[in-house]
C-alpha cells in the first residue's frame, strides 16, 4: 500500500446524515444546490437521501437525474430487507430501484445485540438480509456500498459475527465495505488496529464512517485511512446527529496536505472556507469560527508573543499557510496585545502606517483602558481603525449630534410595543432633524440617523444592520450594569464590526451605530481618493 498520492474516495452524506442534526434542514432548492456544489468540488460520490422516507428526498432524486455530473456520483440510502421479506418485494428496495441513481448504499447491523435486540431475529436472518439485498442490487446494474452499521462494537462484542457481516456483503458482490463506529465511541488506536484487520482479510475496498461522540471522528477517519481505508464518509462541517459526524473539510484539507493522498479537484482546496459558508447559509445557521482550517479563528493570533513571532516567522504559530484553504490570517488586539500586535492589525486596516513605536505604545494604552471598561474589538475592527485614528489625530467627523430621543410606546396589555426616535445633527452647519419609527428601540435609532444623514451622505443607503448583541458585563449590578453592543454592519459587499459600551443599553447601541456610520463613510472617502489618484497618474 503506497502512502504517497494515494487516491481517497470522498462520500458526502451532508443531505442525508447531516440533515439528521439539530437544527437542520434542507430544502429542496437548498439540496440540488449543495449537490451541484460538491460536483464541482470533485466529491466522489453525493448521498441524496432516504429514498421512500420522505417526499422531500423523492422529488431530490427525480429532479437530480437531469444534472449531469462529471466527478459526483449520486447514491441512494436504505436499509437491508426487511426481516423474513422477500427482497423483491421490500418496498424500501422498490424505492431504491425506483429513483434510479447510478450507486446504492445500504446499511446492515454488524452487532449481534443489534440483531437479537433490535431487529429480534437470528444472526442467520441477519447475514441472509444482508446477502439477499446486496445480491439483488447487484443484479439491477448497482454500485453498492454496504454500511457495516455499529461494526466496531460488533467487532469487540462478537468478532466472527461482524465479520461474518462483512464476508456475506463481499460473497454476494458489495463494492466498497463500510466500517461505521455508529455510537461514536471508540478511540482512534481501536479504529486503526480493527480497520487494518479488516483491510488484511478482505478483498474488497473498505470504507469507514464515523461519528463525534467523543470529538475523534476526523482523527479516527484519518487512522482508518493510515489503517488501509480508501473511502471515507462524512458531512460538510462535521453536521449529523448528536455531537455529528466526521468534518469532511477538516479530513479532505488533512488527507491533501499532511498525509499527501489526493481526494479533491485541483484548486478546489483554496474554496474550501467558502464551501464551509456556503452550506451554513443553506441551513441558516451562524457559522462556526472554531472550525479548523476554514473556521474565522483558524488562524487568528492575539497574545502579544504569538503576534510578534507570526510577523517574524509566519511557520512559527501556523501550520499552514491559511490561503491553502481559503481562509486568512487574523490579528485581534485586546489587552493582551504588545506593540507589534498594535501595529500588524494597523497595517492591516490601512492606518498607522508610519511604524512609530510612539504611536503604538499611546494606542496601546488607550485600547488596554478601554478594555478595562468593558470594550471589546476583537468582532470589532471597523470600532479599532476609528480608535487609532483618534489617537493619532487623523479622525475626521462627518457630522455632529445635536441630540437624539428615543420613545417606547405601548397602547395596551395586547399590543406590540412602538419604538420611536428623534435626532437632530449638525453637517456643514446645516441642521437636520429626523425621526423614524420601528418594533425596537435601537432600529428606530438606527432609522433616524440614516435619514438624516442620507441627503448629505447617500451611500449609507445600501447599509443595514445584519447582526447585534448584547452582554451585561457585570450582572452583579443588576438593571444598573455595563452593557457591551457589537453590531456587524454590510453594504452588500463588505461587512464590518462595531462596538459600544455604556451604564445605558442605548447610549451603547448609539456608539456603536455612529461607528458603522462614520466607518463606512471613510472607505467610500478612502474609495474615492484611490480613484482620483488613479485617473491623476
Amino acid at each position: 500500500m503506497s502512502n504517497q498520492n494515494q487516491r481517497i474516495y470522498i462520500y458526502d452524506t451532508t443531505l442525508r446524515d447531516g440533515a439528521q442534526g439539530e437544527g437542520i434542514s434542507f430544502s429542496s432548492v437548498g439540496k440540488l444546490r449543495l449537490a451541484e456544489r460538491l460536483n464541482e468540488f470533485g466529491f466522489d460520490y453525493i448521498e441524496g437521501g432516504f429514498a421512500g422516507s420522505n417526499e422531500k428526498d423523492m422529488k431530490f432524486f427525480e429532479e437530480i437525474k437531469g444534472k449531469d455530473f462529471d466527478c459526483s456520483k449520486v447514491a441512494a440510502f436504505s436499509s437491508t430487507r426487511r426481516v423474513g421479506a422477500n427482497v423483491q418485494d421490500d418496498m424500501y428496495i422498490a424505492s431504491l430501484i425506483e429513483v434510479e441513481t447510478p450507486v446504492v448504499t445500504v446499511f446492515g447491523k454488524a452487532w449481534k445485540l443489534h440483531v437479537t435486540d433490535v431487529l429480534g431475529t437470528t444472526v442467520e436472518e441477519n447475514l441472509a438480509m444482508i446477502s439477499d439485498t446486496v445480491s439483488y442490487l447487484k443484479g439491477k446494474g448497482k454500485e453498492v456500498i454496504f454500511d457495516a452499521e455499529h461494526f466496531f462494537d460488533g467487532l469487540k462484542d462478537d468478532p466472527e459475527m461482524a465479520m461474518a457481516a462483512l464476508r456475506a456483503a463481499e460473497e454476494a458482490g458489495a463494492d466498497v465495505l463500510v466500517l461505521c463506529d455508529t455510537n461514536g465511541g471508540c478511540l482512534s488506536h481501536e479504529i486503526y488496529e480493527m480497520t487494518a484487520k479488516v483491510v488484511s482479510e478482505c478483498n474488497t475496498q473498505v470504507g469507514i464512517h464515523v461519528h463525534n461522540d467523543m470529538g475523534l471522528a476526523v482523527a479516527n477517519s484519518l487512522e482508518a485511512v493510515r489503517a488501509g481505508a480508501t473511502h471515507v464518509q462524512g458531512t460538510i462541517n462535521g453536521y449529523g446527529e448528536r455531537c455529528g459526524n466526521a468534518d469532511l473539510l477538516a479530513i479532505v484539507a488533512s488527507l491533501e496536505l499532511k498525509m499527501e493522498k489526493k481526494c479533491l479537484k485541483e484548486g478546489s482546496l483554496e474554496r474550501l472556507r467558502e464551501l464551509s459558508l456556503f452550506v451554513d447559509d443553506l441551513v441558516n445557521l451562524p457559522h462556526n469560527s472554531k472550525l479548523p482550517y476554514v473556521g474565522n479563528s483558524a488562524f487568528s493570533h492575539k497574545a502579544g508573543a504569538h503576534v510578534d513571532a507570526v510577523n517574524k516567522n509566519k511557520r512559527s504559530f501556523e501550520h499552514i499557510e491559511p490561503g491553502l484553504v481559503g481562509n486568512e490570517r487574523r490579528m485581534l488586539v485586546s489587552e493582551l496585545s504588545g506593540r507589534s500586535g498594535v501595529l500588524m492589525k494597523a497595517v492591516e486596516l490601512g492606518v498607522g502606517l508610519r511604524d512609530s513605536k510612539e504611536d503604538m505604545k499611546e494606542v496601546l494604552d488607550v485600547l488596554k483602558d478601554l478594555e478595562s471598561k468593558g470594550y471589546a474589538f476583537e468582532a470589532a475592527d471597523a470600532s479599532f481603525k476609528i480608535l487609532i485614528q483618534k489617537v493619532l489625530k487623523e479622525h475626521k467627523s462627518f457630522f455632529e449630534l445635536e441630540g437624539f430621543r428615543v420613545i417606547v410606546d405601548k397602547r395596551g396589555k395586547d399590543e406590540p410595543c412602538v419604538s420611536e426616535a428623534t435626532i437632530k445633527v449638525r453637517v456643514n452647519d446645516e441642521i437636520e432633524q429626523t425621526a423614524a419609527e420601528a418594533v425596537g428601540p435601537v432600529d428606530a435609532l438606527n432609522g433616524a440617523l440614516r435619514k438624516a444623514l442620507v441627503r448629505f451622505y447617500p451611500e449609507i443607503a445600501n447599509v443595514c444592520l445584519t447582526d447585534y448583541r448584547v452582554r451585561i458585563l457585570d450582572p452583579e449590578e443588576a438593571s444598573s450594569a455595563h452593557t457591551r453592543v457589537l453590531i456587524e454592519s454590510t453594504d452588500g459587499e463588505q461587512s464590518w464590526g462595531t462596538v459600544g459600551v455604556s451604564e445605558n443599553i442605548i447610549e451603547a447601541s448609539w456608539e456603536a451605530l455612529l461607528d458603522s456610520v462614520e466607518y463606512k463613510l471613510f472607505m467610500e472617502e478612502e474609495k474615492s481618493k484611490s480613484g482620483e489618484a488613479a485617473s491623476e497618474s
